[in-house]
């Protein structure tokens, strides 16, 4: 039975450590992002997948466009049986939350929230119109950002708590029919979004910051969402997995 995966930011980072698990576990993958098919994230992404992976460039900001991006996947690859709704973007910069600017937020909710919402409200909308023998999910990756504080990026915490709340509403309203959702939260993997920062959180994880002492990595995640997809969880529906060493647990 063919399986196949969209995943959203799926060229570089940890969207792409998923698609090579996914790869890896036997589905097809459409990867979706803003960038032109001759970036070279995607170029490399695609040498490395393989054949059964093709890349579609989208915008999320444009809702409206939602519906023939996933008329063209569906048409080539056959229908979607998993959404890894992964894309996010930062704060376009670092600062005070008491100086965080309306093109900033909106930016950032623009990609987080609003656009992953309304493509999973798209996707899952197709799934309860077409019956399949396949287990279908919907995985959204979210952040230890969803909880935790960090007052110089407020608008990205603030778009990951609210995925969070998605990720709850989604699994409620697909529960009933055999679909699961999952979150999974990352901390601090070591991706293009971190590579700014990478000094600075280095030193802090060897300080213990995260517990295991080490930089997550985008195959961490990728081998967490293999089991949730293939249905190996399918009675944990609306569970979030947080995977980051450790960091998010209360400490004195």
């Amino acid at each position: 039975m063919t399986k196949t995966a969209l995943v959203t930011g799926g060229q570089r980072g940890i969207g792409r450590g998923i698609c090579e698990a996914l790869v890896k576990a036997g589905y097809q993958v459409a990867l979706l992002a803003q960038v032109e098919s001759d970036d070279r994230d995607v170029i490399d992404a695609l040498d490395q997948l393989g054949s059964k992976a093709r890349y579609y460039r989208h915008d999320l900001q444009e809702v409206a466009g939602h519906a023939a991006i996933l008329d063209r996947i569906e048409n080539e690859f056959g229908s979607i049986t998993t959404l890894v709704s992964n894309a996010g973007v930062p704060a376009k910069s670092r600062g005070d939350l008491l100086e965080v600017q309306p093109d900033s937020f909106d930016f950032v909710l623009g990609v987080n929230l609003r656009g992953a919402f309304f493509l999973a409200q798209e996707v899952a909308r197709r799934m309860l119109a077409v019956p399949s023998e396949a287990y279908r999910s919907l995985i959204f990756v979210t952040s230890v950002s969803a909880e935790m504080v960090s007052v110089e990026r407020a608008e990205y915490c603030v778009s990951k708590a609210g995925a969070a709340m998605m990720a709850d509403l989604f699994t409620a309203r697909l529960a009933p029919h055999g679909i699961g959702v999952f979150q999974i939260q990352p901390g601090i993997i070591e991706s293009p979004m971190t590579a700014s920062v990478k000094d600075k959180y280095t030193t802090r994880i060897d300080d213990g910051l995260v517990p295991v002492r080490r930089w997550g990595q985008p195959e961490d995640i990728g081998s967490a969402v293999v089991p949730l997809v293939q249905g190996q969880m399918a009675y944990a529906t609306g569970t979030t997995i947080k995977v980051d060493g450790g960091l998010s647990i209360p400490r004195l």
